[in-house]
C-alpha cells in the first residue's frame, strides 16, 4: 500500500509514554492524541508488565483508535520503541523475528501489532528526554502513572 501526500496541517500529534512500578511490576501507559485544536487521552494499566511493554502498548493504542489513516508525528521518550521502529524491526522481520544473536525478539507480538499500525498511517518519529519538562511528555506520563493508581485502587 503506497503512502498518500498529506498537508502537514492535518497531522495527529500523539505522546505517548509508558510507566512500572517494578519492573516487571504493576505498568500503565499514556497516550495524548492531539488533532486541529482537539485533545483525546488513552491510558490503561496491567498487574504484571514490564516498562517495555507498556511503552509499546502506548503507541499501539493510540493508532488503533485512529478511525481513518492519515500523518501521525509520534513523540516518545524510549529509545526502545524509537530504535525498535526505526532500526531494528526490518532485520527482526528478515530473520523470522530473531535478533542479531539469534535469539526470539521480546515483545514480538507487540512489536508486530505495532508495525501493523504504523504500516496504516503515516509515521514520523520524535524522541523526546523524559521528565525534562516537555508539556506532551510529562501528560503522557501523568497519564500512564493515573492508569496504574487507579488500577490498584480498584484491586
Amino acid at each position: 500500500m503506497g503512502k498518500r501526500a498529506y498537508r502537514s496541517t492535518n497531522v495527529v500529534e500523539i505522546y505517548t509514554d509508558g510507566a512500572c512500578r517494578g519492573n516487571p511490576g504493576p505498568g500503565g501507559w499514556g497516550a495524548s492524541m492531539r488533532y486541529n485544536g482537539t485533545q483525546k487521552d488513552l491510558y490503561g494499566a496491567e498487574s504484571d508488565t514490564t516498562n517495555n511493554r507498556m511503552e509499546l502498548m502506548a503507541v499501539i493504542q493510540a493508532l488503533e483508535a485512529l478511525t481513518r489513516p492519515c500523518p501521525v508525528k509520534i513523540y516518545t521518550d524510549s529509545k526502545y520503541v524509537l530504535e525498535g521502529m526505526t532500526k531494528w524491526l526490518p532485520n527482526w522481520k528478515k530473520k523470522g523475528w530473531k535478533t542479531a544473536a539469534k535469539k526470539p525478539v521480546k515483545n514480538a507480538e507487540l512489536w508486530k501489532r505495532l508495525d501493523a499500525a504504523v504500516q496504516a498511517n503515516d509515521v514520523s518519529w520524535q524522541w523526546v528526554k523524559g521528565h525534562s519538562g516537555h508539556d506532551g511528555n510529562e501528560y503522557a506520563d501523568a497519564l500512564a502513572n493515573r492508569a496504574i493508581d487507579e488500577m490498584l485502587e480498584n484491586q
